[in-house]
């Protein structure tokens, strides 16, 4: 069992109802690709509703935190606990993509922001392309070995979609990413088995599946820790 984490805020069904039915069908693209990459069944959970608890209930294998598109002044902190209580137990495998990364980095003490601060909105105003940002599948280049890299080139390509970024490497984690935009682009810790994407791998093509090489290696490393237990 593979858990998916879903952080987007329930705002986002109010405000924009279309918006938020292209989410959920999203949210169900990413579970069958997940699925068919690891070769498991993947749970899409509500960070609402997350906890430490529950993963070792269901005896969770690995946690892929989703991205989402409300700036993190919206989110109530106990909301957000069960979250970062899994973030820094780091008991199963866990990676976070764009805004399940950036999370990560303020569990751990970073901070978060638009890229250029000045420039900070609302997502849901529709206009966040305007502000400083990087979209597409954009080249990334490697400034580090990691093995999630395997099979990847110096400069590989992966699905982005932001204009916040994690402003700082917090304690105990290590960047091996970079473009000349968002300059963290994939952080590792050094302990724990915690990952964390600026980019969006989850969201593979068929011309650009550079991110299911990444996730395939991510549920390689998932396997050999869940042989351990």
């Amino acid at each position: 069992m593979i858990v998916y984490v879903d952080i987007e805020h329930l705002r986002v069904k109010e405000l924009d109802p279309e918006q938020w039915k292209k989410h959920l069908s999203l949210t169900l693209d990413i579970k069958y690709k997940l699925e068919e990459v690891s070769g498991d069944q993947c749970l899409i959970v509500h960070y609402e509703n997350l906890s430490p608890e529950l993963l070792r209930s269901l005896n969770a294998k690995a946690v892929l935190v989703s991205g989402n598109m409300t700036e993190f002044q919206h989110y109530d902190e106990e909301k957000l606990a069960g979250l970062r209580a899994v973030f820094r137990e780091g008991a199963q495998p866990t990676i976070g993509f764009c805004g399940g990364a950036q999370m990560m980095a303020e569990t751990f003490g970073s901070r978060a922001a638009a890229i250029d601060e000045a420039e900070a909105g609302d997502m849901m105003d529709g206009n966040w392309k305007e502000r400083t940002h990087e979209s597409g599948f954009l080249p990334i280049r490697q400034t580090a070995n990691h093995p999630l890299f395997d099979g990847l080139s110096n400069e590989f390509v992966m699905l982005e979609a932001h204009y916040w970024e994690i402003k700082g490497l917090p304690d105990g984690f290590k960047n091996f990413a970079e473009t000349d935009t968002t300059p963290i682009q994939f952080m590792a810790h050094e302990e724990l088995p915690l990952f964390a994407t600026q980019f969006h791998p989850e969201e593979w093509s068929k011309d650009n599946r550079d991110g299911r090489i990444l996730l395939r290696n991510f549920f390689d490393l998932c396997d050999e820790n869940h042989k351990k237990f």
